[in-house]
C-alpha cells in the first residue's frame, strides 16, 4: 500500500496562473519566482493533507444475491485523526458484479465515522470478488491530493436466477396425484407400508393385518406403495460443450436450472438427491441427506461453477456413479449430445449405466437450426441449411442410439429441458421404475 501524491485540477490551474507574470516580464528570474511560489504551494498543501493510510476501513458485502434481484453492501470508513478529511473513494469490484455507483466522495469529521451504501444487482453467475479499494485525500488549499489503495477483500456470490421455479407447483400436484393412484394392496418388492383400511371383495387375503382385524372386530387390511426415499443422482457435464451459448445463456446454465426444478421435486417426493458436476475431474458434489435443505445445497454448490475447455472422461464419471449410485437410483446426465462426443465416449458408458439404473439424458437443443434449415434465400443460405440438416439428423442419430442403450433422452430448447427433464422422471414414477 502505498501513499503517492497527485496534482488536481486546480493546481494545474494555479501554475498555469502562475505563467502570466513570465509573459508580462519574460526574464529568467520571473520564471524563477513564479515556479518557486508554485511548488511552495504544492508542497505545503501536500504537507497539511492527511495520509489516507491513516483512515480506516471496513467492508459488509452482501454475501449472497439471486441473478435478477439486488443486494445491498456497506462502506465503512472511519477518521481516527484529529482534522477533519475530504476523501474520494473507488471500489474496484468487476463490472458484472452490478455495482450501481463504485465512487463516491465523503466529508469526514475528527473521531467519525461515515458510510457509504452499495446496490448490486450482479449480471453474470458466480463468484464476483473487490479486491482494493482506492482512497484519494483531498489538500486544504484543494492543490493535491494523496491517493492510496487499502486492502479491503470483498466477494459476492451470484446465484442461479432459477426461472423454471415457477413449473414446480404443478409438477408437485402431479406428483401427489402419481403417488395417490401408485399405491397398491399386494406387497412386493419396491414397496412398503402406507395404511389401513376395511376389507373388500379382491382383497388378498395375505394383506389382512390380523391384530388391527382383533382390535376392531372387522376385518382390516394393509395398503402398501411404492417405496420413497429412491436415490436421485443428477451429473451435470461441466467440458468445452457446455460452454457453447444457445441463445443468450451457455448450455451449462440451462443445465443447472434442470439440476434445481428436479431436486426440488424430487424432495418434496421424498427421495436423496445427489449432485456431481465433472469433466476430468469431479468439481462439486452434494450430497442430500436433508431434504429441507437440499435445494439451498445445490443452489450455493453450483453458483461458481463454470465450464472448463476440456472433453469430459466418461469412464471417471461412470467410476463416480458406480461408486455413489446403489443399483435401481436414478441417474440423471446433463449433457449436450455432440455426435462426436457421444460416439467417442458417452455411448459406450451410457449402455452400462442403463444396465444397472434407470437413465435420463437431458441435452439442450439449438433451436436456430430449424431456421437456418428454411433458408433458400442465396446460395450461402442453402449451404447453411444443408449444414443444419446434416447437425440435425446426426443428432437424431445420436439421440436413437442412447434409446437402444436404454436411456430416455430429453433434447429440447432451453427454455423446455428444465420442465422436460421433470416430466420424465414423473413419468418414471408413475410407471413404477422408481
Amino acid at each position: 500500500m502505498r501513499d503517492l501524491p497527485a496534482l488536481r485540477m486546480r493546481g494545474a490551474l494555479l501554475g498555469v496562473v502562475g505563467a502570466l507574470p513570465i509573459v508580462l516580464v519574460p526574464h529568467w528570474a520571473t520564471v524563477l519566482v513564479c515556479a518557486l511560489v508554485w511548488v511552495a504551494l504544492l508542497v505545503l498543501d501536500l504537507l497539511l493533507t492527511p495520509s489516507p493510510k491513516t483512515l480506516l476501513v471496513r467492508r459488509r458485502s452482501p454475501g449472497q444475491v439471486r441473478l435478477g434481484e439486488e443486494g445491498t453492501g456497506r462502506l465503512l470508513v472511519t477518521n481516527p485523526g484529529d482534522r477533519g478529511v475530504d476523501v474520494r473513494l473507488r471500489d474496484a469490484w468487476n463490472p458484472t458484479a452490478g455495482l450501481r455507483v463504485q465512487r463516491a466522495a465523503l466529508a469526514i469529521p475528527a473521531q467519525e465515522r461515515r458510510a457509504v451504501d452499495q446496490l448490486f444487482r450482479p449480471t453474470r453467475r458466480g463468484r464476483h470478488t473487490s479486491r482494493a479499494l482506492v482512497l484519494a485525500v483531498r489538500g486544504r488549499l484543494g492543490l493535491v491530493e494523496r491517493r492510496a489503495t487499502r486492502d479491503a477483500p470483498g466477494e459476492l456470490l451470484a446465484l442461479h436466477a432459477f426461472g423454471s421455479r415457477r413449473h414446480l407447483p404443478s409438477r408437485t400436484r402431479r406428483l401427489r396425484e402419481i403417488e395417490g393412484l401408485a399405491a397398491v394392496h399386494q406387497r412386493g418388492q419396491g414397496t412398503e407400508f402406507d395404511s389401513l383400511r376395511d376389507f373388500v371383495d379382491g382383497d388378498d387375503v395375505r394383506s389382512i393385518d390380523w391384530r388391527a382385524t382383533a382390535r376392531r372386530r372387522s376385518v382390516v387390511v394393509r395398503t402398501w406403495r411404492p417405496e420413497r426415499d429412491r436415490h436421485v443422482l443428477i451429473v451435470v457435464d461441466t467440458s468445452r460443450t457446455s460452454a457453447g451459448r444457445v441463445g443468450d445463456a451457455p448450455r451449462l446454465d440451462s443445465a443447472l436450472d434442470a439440476t434445481l426444478l428436479l431436486t426440488a421435486l424430487a424432495a418434496q417426493a421424498g427421495d436423496r438427491v445427489d449432485v456431481l458436476c465433472a469433466d476430468r475431474v469431479p468439481h462439486v458434489q452434494v450430497h442430500g441427506g436433508n431434504a429441507r435443505t437440499v435445494l439451498h445445497d445445490v443452489v450455493a454448490a453450483t453458483a461458481p461453477v463454470e465450464p472448463a475447455l476440456v472433453e469430459t472422461d466418461w469412464e471417471m464419471v461412470a467410476s463416480e456413479i458406480r461408486r455413489r449410485a446403489r443399483r435401481g437410483a436414478l441417474v440423471v446426465l446433463l449433457t449436450p449430445i455432440e455426435p462426436g462426443a457421444a460416439g467417442q465416449g458417452l455411448l459406450p458408458v451410457a449402455s452400462r449405466i442403463a444396465a444397472d439404473h434407470p437413465l435420463i439424458v437431458g441435452s439442450v437443443a439449438d433451436p436456430a437450426l430449424a431456421g437456418m434449415a428454411r433458408e433458400r434465400g442465396s446460395i450461402g443460405a442453402v449451404y447453411r441449411a444443408a449444414s443444419a440438416e446434416q447437425e440435425s439428423i446426426e443428432r437424431e442419430g445420436t439421440e436413437r442410439a442412447l434409446e437402444r442403450c436404454g436411456a430416455h433422452v430429453v433434447d429440447v430448447v432451453p427454455d423446455d429441458l428444465p420442465q422436460a427433464v421433470a416430466d420424465q422422471y414423473l413419468a418414471l414414477k408413475a410407471a413404477g421404475r422408481l
